[in-house]
């Protein structure tokens, strides 16, 4: 069921209706039924995965409350992430893992083949394994206590708005609020419908749009050189952007429609000025999820010029585990390695950058300055989401040399630029960057809220009608996130 489906529009004004009109004492129930529902409607049988998952991390939390010493916890903690990430390995890792041994059988010429699952990815697995796992690491580092309602704990795993591509929710955050009495509060229910409909906005008037040509751009490298692929490759960081935070954006408000407020996962990361200031704004939940339960936990006890390479190599290593997380290609790990690579020399060459900026005298030209940084992230990020978005490396590269290209015959940019609902979604993006500047700088939705109540419904009316009018509603995309 997509949150861009029919269905979704009837699901969920549906369950906050009868979310309100039951008693207090069962909403918890009325949430994990349409929550299973929700997830069922893809396939059925993979609930299995999920109640697997839960009863798991249940049982080890209560085992690990009963015990003081950490070492005595460390069994249980071992239960649950092998659980975990073996339900992970074996869906989502198990045929890579065997094509490439196949491939260095062969090489070697050994002969024998490892089999390979025929089974489809669970949607939503790579985000409840991490949910879940957090709250058994959480339980034994001591910082937050078991939940022993079990209905309760399988809500927190599964709660439909963010079951299938997040955010990744901590413990500590979430199961408070299922505790939690929620009074029917209209200020949330608008609050929840405004986030709605920017998310549509984002998806299905722009990312829907203008994948289309970015799709028929990667579908055929070999036929497209020059302006297509740079635009191609350009158009792909907001595709991916609007796409991803748009179905953040429903699911944050598809949760406070019922009194729920999920963490934010995006702070407008695309007028980020250093890479380091991109990933605290991109994909909030995940990045803070690597850093708190793994680069935290990487070795550093050494001082001095050895603490600060090992940091370094701390930085690559959790990239790239970060960029296997997205999927098992090669493609993704050299997303991986591109991206903490990034990091990487940017953090090393801070005195290097300071004293150019110094000698040039840029250091006293601050916006000069952050307009250079917007420059570099968003090159390096180019870089790095071809092969993000590439089925294969040698495609990605394939692509990457089109960028240097000349084109054929009518790929000019006037040619490409005739295409009506091209400008049309180039033009959404200019819109949306304006209004993210605005509200960066002056909060464009506390200005709204602030209007006459005539002006402030008209602006959201207007808005419900643009959605409805440009949004490609006939044919529902996935999100790109599904597939992760």
């Amino acid at each position: 069921m997509l949150f861009n489906s029919i269905e979704y529009l009837i699901f969920l004004p549906l369950v906050v209706v009868l979310y309100y009109a039951i008693s207090a004492k069962w909403r918890w129930l009325l949430l994990l039924a349409a929550s299973y529902f929700f997830y069922m409607s893809w396939k059925v049988e993979y609930i299995v995965l999920i109640l697997a998952s839960t009863l798991v991390d249940y049982y080890a939390g209560l085992k690990m409350s009963r015990l003081k010493k950490k070492s005595a916890r460390k069994k249980y903690l071992l239960l649950s992430i092998i659980v975990n990430l073996g339900i992970l390995a074996g869906f989502k890792y198990f045929n890579f893992f065997s094509e490439n041994m196949n491939v260095l059988f062969g090489e070697m010429n050994i002969f024998y083949r490892l089999p390979e699952l025929k089974v489809l990815l669970p949607v939503g697995i790579s985000f409840y394994t991490f949910q879940t796992m957090s709250y058994s690491i959480d339980i034994y580092r001591g910082l937050t206590k078991p939940e022993r309602h079990l209905g309760k704990f399988a809500l927190y795993v599964s709660f439909f708005p963010q079951l299938v591509a997040g955010p990744i929710e901590r413990s500590r955050n979430l199961l408070p609020q299922i505790h939690e009495r929620k009074e029917f509060d209209p200020a949330l229910i608008i609050s929840g419908l405004k986030l709605i409909l920017w998310g549509f906005f984002k998806k299905i008037v722009i990312a829907d749009r203008i994948g289309i040509f970015v799709s028929s751009v990667y579908a055929s490298p070999d036929e497209n050189a020059g302006i297509p692929t740079i635009l191609a490759a350009v158009l792909f960081i907001f595709q991916l952007y609007c796409d991803f935070s748009g179905y953040t954006d429903i699911a944050r408000g598809s949760a406070r429609l019922m009194g729920y407020d999920l963490m934010i996962n995006f702070r407008r990361p695309l007028v980020a000025k250093s890479f380091k200031d991109f990933w605290e704004r991109w994909h909030i939940s995940l990045t803070t999820w690597f850093r708190d339960y793994l680069y935290f936990s990487l070795p550093a006890k050494y001082k001095g010029r050895v603490r600060m390479w090992l940091l370094q190599v701390n930085i690559l290593i959790t990239f790239i585990l970060m960029g296997l997380w997205h999927g098992a290609n090669w493609t993704f790990l050299l997303f991986g390695v591109l991206i903490g690579a990034s990091l990487v020399i940017e953090d090393i060459s801070t005195g290097l950058r300071r004293k150019f900026f110094r000698i040039t005298g840029l250091n006293k030209h601050a916006k000069l300055q952050g307009f250079l940084g917007w420059i570099f992230v968003f090159a390096l990020l180019i870089l790095g989401c071809i092969f993000f978005r590439a089925a294969t490396i040698s495609q990605g590269f394939a692509i990457l040399g089109n960028i240097f290209q000349p084109g054929e015959p009518g790929s000019s940019l006037v040619e490409i630029l005739k295409d009506k609902e091209l400008v049309f979604g180039i033009l959404q993006i200019i819109i949306l960057m304006i209004a993210e500047w605005y509200h960066e700088k002056h909060n464009l939705i506390g200005k709204i809220a602030r209007q006459p109540i005539y002006l402030r419904w008209t602006i959201y009316a207007g808005f419900f009608f643009y959605i409805v009018m440009f949004g490609i509603m006939s044919n529902p995309q996935e999100f790109i996130y599904f597939q992760f």
